[in-house]
């Protein structure tokens, strides 16, 4: 069984070949929501993997079992899970496992329900499928990567967020759920592709319709949400930062009076451009003379649009995050709590780290009889 057994994926079967990043995410993911997600490891680690034993938060709720796949024992032991799962996730270069004899053909044969997701930066096909990268890379290609950063400065966006995570991981979880609904419905399973460079460039439509109404231009620093000074960062006296995000007028209208503006006439045609360098200079001279935990007094909580910028440490302990219960500690290891949230069918504490192939007899017993699903 399942460590979390809870949620609404409760009695879903989620097969994870072990690997890095975004599909090891999706299959937290679905272990969070209750499904029964088996990880295939290998026996010992390989040089590029990344054994963080009980720090490895993207395997939590999952069971282990290990598996040498380049010996046929190891590979038919994976084709037995296989016929009683619902889905398969891998996060492979394409070709591998067709090499390893666990392409989408051989397992949709042993099991023809089966949902087999696929995870990668580049996708399937395409002149640079089979070229190596990382988030940076795939979003600096997609486009998703633009207008994150300052004018004038290297765009840089949180290191594995927009690509692994939200591009990659979330566009997985989403496709695999959509095939399963299929898969239920029509007694057909199939092939996910999913690619970082795909859900990264998808994320970005909400921005390319503000690009196309011309309130969001390629060069950067002239749009409402890469060039005001109504929607920054900012340094304050103690060297931490402050956000501000004020886009409506009424917002706006509410930041100024906050900071003792609202009759400075610099300030009174918001969404004047050729004006926004010298506002934004003088934000930056304002915001620098109090401290971070100054300015949250002032103006968090207010319809000002305004919150600091924390570690994760101090995000765990803000009041905010607290009362939700969004973040917690488990055998001393930091980390966020399942999201989001269910009323009919509410998620449980996240689940224990297994150790590398703990659970090998317990899953052989349990998923390998091999009377599909």
């Amino acid at each position: 069984m399942s460590r979390n057994g809870n949620g609404p994926l409760a009695g879903l079967r989620v097969l994870e070949i072990a690997g890095l990043g975004p599909a090891p995410f999706c299959g937290m993911l679905f272990a969070d929501m209750g499904a029964d997600v088996v990880l295939v490891d290998r026996k010992q680690a390989g040089p590029e993997d990344m054994d963080l034993g009980k720090h490895a938060i993207q395997n939590r709720g999952k069971r282990s079992i290990a598996v040498d796949l380049k010996t046929q024992e190891g590979v038919e032991t994976v084709l037995k899970l296989v016929e009683s799962c619902d889905v398969l996730l891998e996060g492979m270069r394409p070709g591998v496992m067709e090499r390893l004899g666990l392409g989408p053909d051989v397992c949709l044969a042993r099991n023809p329900r089966l949902v087999f997701g696929r995870m990668t930066g580049w996708g399937q096909q395409g002149p640079l499928a089979h070229a190596a990268g990382h988030d940076i890379n795939y979003i600096g290609l997609s486009g998703a990567l633009w207008y994150s950063g300052q004018p004038g400065e290297a765009p840089m966006a949180p290191p594995s967020l927009v690509g692994d995570v939200g591009g990659g991981a979330m566009y997985l979880a989403v496709g695999v759920l959509a095939g399963v609904m299929s898969a239920r419905a029509t007694g057909k399973g199939q092939v996910v592709d999913a690619a970082i460079v795909d859900g990264s460039a998808h994320m970005m439509n909400l921005l390319l319709g503000l690009k196309s109404s011309g309130q969001l231009p390629n060069e950067r620093g002239h749009g409402i949400l890469d060039g005001p000074h109504w929607y920054r960062s900012y340094r304050c006296a103690d060297g931490h930062f402050i956000t501000v995000g004020s886009l409506e007028p009424r917002f706006y209208r509410i930041l100024l009076d906050k900071l003792g503006l609202a009759n400075d006439t610099d300030y009174a045609k918001q969404n004047e451009a050729d004006a926004w360098p010298r506002q934004h200079e003088r934000f930056a001279a304002l915001f620098a003379t109090r401290t971070r935990d100054e300015w949250c007094a002032l103006l968090e909580g207010t319809d000002a649009c305004f919150a600091p910028v924390l570690n994760p440490d101090e995000a765990a302990a803000h009041p905010h995050m607290a009362a939700r219960g969004v973040y917690s500690r488990i055998d001393g290891v930091l980390q966020a709590n399942p999201a989001p949230r269910f009323s009919g069918t509410p998620l449980a504490q996240p689940g224990c780290i297994p150790r590398r192939g703990q659970d090998t007899e317990a899953v052989l017993n349990d998923w390998g009889k091999g009377q599909g699903r």
